[in-house]
């Protein structure tokens, strides 16, 4: 700055006003350069095309996870999960050697297969405030998930199929939202399932469990379908949904002392009491190939997925 309240008296020295306008111009252009020269020495940032800052501590960038050839690109609306937070205890680990695509909704994360068009599993917080609600099912209710790549299941692959639309997380689990009501409807959270089995035995252990998140302020829910593994499998409609052989649920509880139990329905015809149908989750675990509640210590997850107590349950 010394520099420039010196070149300022030289200035003034010079009579002409031309000559003064020359000295006036270089001094202006000098500045200029001063400035600029500070202000790049203090960046310490390369810049991205559109002048966005590259930081290493950026956290708005999204990945997908492509191992074990898992589908996992999705809907930007959607989150991806792991089953690793302690606030999402319901969700399973992700799958191995299975298409896998995880769709987050209101009241539920899908794990969806695009080679059955079923989910592989649904999962859900059921709380107490949760069973409670006055939103109505929406007429026209079941409808298309456009988040998810065609061939799709449709309403008209079901029509004169022989099988109801069936829920893996219920409507009536959904009463508290009217989106959560909507999302309950699409059809990455239906199977194709037998009717009376749908009206009967199953609706029974659905009201079992919101019963049981009343009871005990809430629990952690994961259904979806049994495929056995064969050459062939029994499809419906056009876009050939996969029927399944059977379906699982399986309940945990963290109220007092941890407990979990398990649930596997044949897809067929039945009226018996939920006791018959009861196993432990390691059972189911080993049906379906699905590690449930991987974010739970080992020490508890491994107590409560060896065993169960009815009288827990009051079954």
């Amino acid at each position: 700055m010394i520099i420039y309240y010196y070149l300022c008296i030289h200035i003034l020295s010079f009579r002409t006003a031309e000559q003064k306008m020359k000295i006036a111009k270089l001094f202006a252009f000098s500045y200029i350069c001063t400035i600029l020269t500070a202000c790049n020495l203090n960046n310490s940032h390369k810049t991205l095309m559109g002048g966005i800052a590259a930081d290493a501590t950026n956290s708005n960038i999204e990945s997908y996870n492509t191992a074990n050839d898992v589908s996992s690109l999705q809907s930007p609306t959607h989150e991806k999960t792991a089953g690793t937070n302690s606030t999402e205890l319901e969700l399973p680990a992700p799958l191995k050697n299975t298409h896998e695509q995880i769709l987050k909704r209101t009241g539920y994360t899908v794990s969806y297969n695009s080679n059955t068009l079923l989910p592989n599993w649904v999962a859900w917080h059921l709380t107490a405030n949760h069973t409670k609600g006055n939103v109505k099912r929406p007429q026209r209710a079941f409808h298309e998930d456009e988040d998810v790549k065609q061939p799709r299941a449709t309403d008209n692959d079901y029509y004169n199929s022989g099988y109801d639309r069936g829920h893996m997380c219920p409507a009536a689990d959904n009463k508290w939202s009217e989106k959560a009501m909507i999302e309950s409807f699409l059809f990455t959270n239906m199977c194709p399932q037998n009717h009376n089995l749908n009206v009967g035995d199953w609706n029974e252990l659905e009201n079992a469990c919101r019963k049981w998140a009343q009871r005990y302020g809430d629990i952690y829910i994961v259904s979806g379908p049994v495929i056995y593994k064969k050459t062939r499998h029994k499809t419906i409609g056009k876009n050939k949904v996969v029927v399944p052989d059977a379906f699982f649920k399986v309940i945990l509880c963290m109220k007092g002392s941890p407990k979990a139990i398990a649930f596997i329905y044949k897809n067929e015809a039945g009226n018996k009491p939920k006791s018959d149908y009861v196993n432990t989750v390691d059972e189911v675990e080993r049906i379906t190939g699905i590690d449930f509640f991987p974010a739970l210590p080992d020490h508890i997850e491994r107590k409560v997925e060896a065993k169960y107590s009815l009288s827990d349950w009051g079954l």
